[in-house]
């Protein structure tokens, strides 16, 4: 069972001023591609070569035999998760069962935003900032290089990548001014929403 580039679900410019569409051609085209090119390269007759993305992940995690498997399985996955983070005019505060379970687990959205927003700026280096659920509640971790939750037996429901080619064409050095413009502006809360259902 070959691993698949997923498509984007929407064209490369739509996220425009925000992400512009070089970046999202790199990112996507190059970037996202090459992990999917090598985690078929390295699973070729091996007995996870039948394995779906998710189980892939989960048998190579913490394994250090099978390091270069679980980066390029576990980036192929995280990457198809953050495209579906994002929608256009997206950003600023939930509603419906996201709304709900934010005020009641951290406080409010304008807490959730701050620590979404520490999270992914204190990751040293490459990284990913996440939503997730652990044992019934909402936390915010942050995670380094190709590290995921679902390795962690963990749910996500939101994720933003803080590796420099997410941002560096449109930001440069500005990571802070990136992850402010993903809070208020490209938050796809209906995936939230909609992965917040399937956890419970």
């Amino acid at each position: 069972m070959a691993i698949t580039l997923p498509e984007l679900p929407y064209k490369k410019d739509i996220l425009e001023p925000h992400i512009s569409g070089r970046t999202l051609a790199f990112h996507y085209g190059k970037h996202h591609n090459a992990y999917v090119t090598n985690v078929n390269k390295l699973l070729e007759g091996t007995d996870l070569a039948d394995e779906t993305l998710e189980n892939i992940i989960k048998k190579t995690a913490n394994r250090s035999d099978q390091t270069g498997i679980f980066n390029n399985a576990a980036q192929v996955w995280n990457h198809a998760f953050y495209w579906q983070s994002m929608k256009p005019g997206g950003g600023g505060a939930p509603s419906g069962a996201a709304a709900k379970k934010i005020i009641s687990d951290l406080g409010s959205y304008d807490m959730f935003a701050q620590k979404f927003k520490d999270a992914a700026l204190t990751q040293f280096g490459s990284g990913w900032a996440w939503l997730l659920m652990k044992n019934g509640t909402l936390e915010v971790m942050k995670t380094s290089n190709a590290d995921t939750p679902i390795a962690r037996g963990l749910k996500p429901l939101l994720t933003v990548d803080v590796w420099e080619h997410a941002y560096y064409l449109d930001y440069q050095n500005r990571r802070g001014d990136y992850i402010d413009s993903f809070v208020q502006n490209l938050i796809n809360w209906d995936f939230v929403n909609f992965n917040l259902l399937s956890a419970t």
